[in-house]
């Protein structure tokens, strides 16, 4: 069995089997881009089935599954993104609707990218103390609680097309909430953009648009570090194999988001979410996980 641990770096999921990876995979790539928190579930499903933790190297790696799903789902959206900022900077039309979200993407991209250094040994390290169940319960319920304030005050009327620099700065600063286990990338973003009286599907289609640089820095970022930390081959495979499961779970994942937020609302997230934080804050203080 691998040694959990390699250096300061957490590499749990070097202990489990397939089956257990391919779960996990699952479950990862599901709850990577629906706003209920990938890293939660990380830490409560081997909880409770009495595996052991996969660690915050396995979950940022996994993101990589987020990344090819999201540039699936809106590949016409990529594209256009790429040529028409292209053709824009060759007009010099700075006015261009691809080229200001080109210029959105990377201002957004600067808050995380700057905590996620900043942070960085924290988040990683073994036994990071913001991976306790107890910090993902309390994270997990005051999101369902913004998220449903969101619902319950906004309007719901803007695209993506009425985007300003400002939203994407607002939406930005939000996404460093991703690092926190239990708040969630999709949710945190999700919630801002929707505060920001974007429709709920547009305020989706700006959350992974805005999050596609980050998505893939965090995943790369990660493979960088385990390659330099000379992780044994058998956890390679299991990696590979993870993002496989993952990337089409994830799929299906955005797909059904899209689904639920065109045609009803973000309230059932809401009521998940408040229910798995407040079963792990009772679990936790009863004794029952820890």
């Amino acid at each position: 069995m691998a040694n959990a641990c390699s250096g300061a770096l957490d590499i749990g999921f070097a202990t489990l089997d397939y089956v257990q990876i391919g779960i996990l995979g699952l479950i990862q790539g599901i709850t990577e881009l629906l706003p209920i928190s990938s890293t939660a579930h990380m830490r409560v499903i081997p909880a409770l089935l009495g595996w052991r933790d996969p660690g915050s190297a396995f979950s940022a790696v996994m993101q990589l599954a987020a990344l090819a799903a999201v540039v699936s789902y809106f590949w016409r959206d990529v594209v256009a993104l790429g040529t028409g900022s292209a053709a824009a900077i060759r007009r010099r039309d700075f006015h261009d609707q691809w080229l200001r979200l080109a210029f959105a993407i990377a201002i957004a991209t600067i808050p995380i990218g700057l905590a996620g250094i900043a942070l960085s040994s924290l988040l990683n390290t073994c036994a990071s103390p913001l991976r306790g169940l107890l910090v993902i319960g309390i994270a997990s319920v005051g999101m369902a609680i913004l998220l449903a304030v969101a619902e319950l005050t906004c309007r719901h009327r803007r695209t993506v097309e009425q985007m300003r620099l400002r939203d994407a700065v607002i939406v930005g600063i939000a996404q460093i909430g991703a690092l926190i286990p239990g708040v969630s990338r999709s949710g945190s973003t999700l919630t801002a953009a929707m505060f920001l009286n974007f429709k709920r599907e547009e305020a989706a289609r700006l959350s992974f648009l805005l999050g596609l640089p980050a998505i893939a820095l965090a995943g790369l970022k990660e493979l960088w570090v385990l390659y330099h930390a000379h992780i044994p081959s058998e956890a390679w495979s299991l990696l590979a194999f993870g993002l496989i499961v993952a990337s089409g779970s994830a799929f299906i994942a955005i797909w059904s988001l899209m689904r639920i937020l065109e045609r009803f609302s973000a309230w059932p997230f809401v009521i998940y979410r408040a229910a798995l934080g407040v079963f792990l804050i009772v679990a936790v203080q009863a004794g029952f996980l820890r």
